[in-house]
């Protein structure tokens, strides 16, 4: 797809904050591109960022794991494992695609536009992954490191010691998994709103028992919600 020149102008400007001049103008752009906007126009050649952030979740997930693995080699799988969600995590994502700006150069449709999209915290997380999708695709995985671990080092550092995002759900899951062996779910039981502003409730269940409930504009930021409160009650109960 052929590029209008403010478009291209708002392309060139993002990649000196990220610091990087791709090869295929195109792959940022697509990167860039939210599923509303592909919908509204009803143009084939205009692709979401869907496929990128797919990518670049899995990108992600293995330069971190890499990275804190060789970083604290003293440290056991289980909280190898609890650093790299709090690193992760939508809000964690979120607040690092404020930082580029990334909400300002994202392609909306009108209603997502209308409703405070360029600052929804799913959609930022989800196109910092595309941004990582398309930086692995033009430059190569020594780009994409370079670029997360620009942005996510220090998140690195105080996840490490327990100072960045808590991630609900390991730790309800680590104090279930001590006290039952029944199987924790999370089950959608409610999805409100148009498709560009969806609200969904989710709860979360041990055995055939509803621990909590939450809501949340995306099913992760929901089963966050949900564990926090199942998190509040089985403390209670502890007490």
């Amino acid at each position: 797809m052929k590029l209008d020149t403010s478009r291209l102008a708002q392309i060139k400007e993002f990649q000196k904050i990220i610091g990087y001049k791709f090869n295929e103008i195109t792959v940022i752009n697509e990167a860039l591109t939210h599923s509303s906007y592909a919908n509204e126009s009803r143009n084939r050649y205009i692709h979401n960022n869907e496929r990128l952030e797919f990518l670049g979740d899995s990108v992600l997930s293995i330069v971190v794991s890499e990275y804190i693995y060789l970083k604290y080699n003293t440290l056991p799988e289980g909280e190898l494992t609890k650093v790299r969600a709090n690193v992760v995590c939508e809000p964690s994502l979120a607040h690092q695609a404020k930082k580029i700006k990334l909400g300002k150069y994202l392609l909306l449709g009108k209603g997502e536009e209308v409703t405070g999209g360029r600052d929804r915290v799913s959609i930022l997380a989800d196109a910092f992954e595309a941004v990582i999708g398309a930086l692995y695709l033009d430059g190569g995985i020594e780009i994409a490191r370079k670029f997360i671990l620009n942005m996510l080092a220090h998140s690195i550092e105080l996840a490490s010691t327990g100072s960045l995002f808590r991630d609900y759900k390991t730790d309800l899951q680590e104090l279930l998994q001590r006290k039952y062996d029944d199987k924790i779910s999370y089950k959608v039981v409610n999805e409100t709103g148009p498709d560009h502003n969806k609200t969904f409730g989710i709860e979360v269940i041990l055995g055939d028992r509803v621990l909590g409930a939450g809501e949340g504009k995306s099913k992760k930021e929901a089963e966050q919600m949900a564990a926090k409160k199942a998190l509040e009650k089985v403390n209670m109960e502890d007490e």
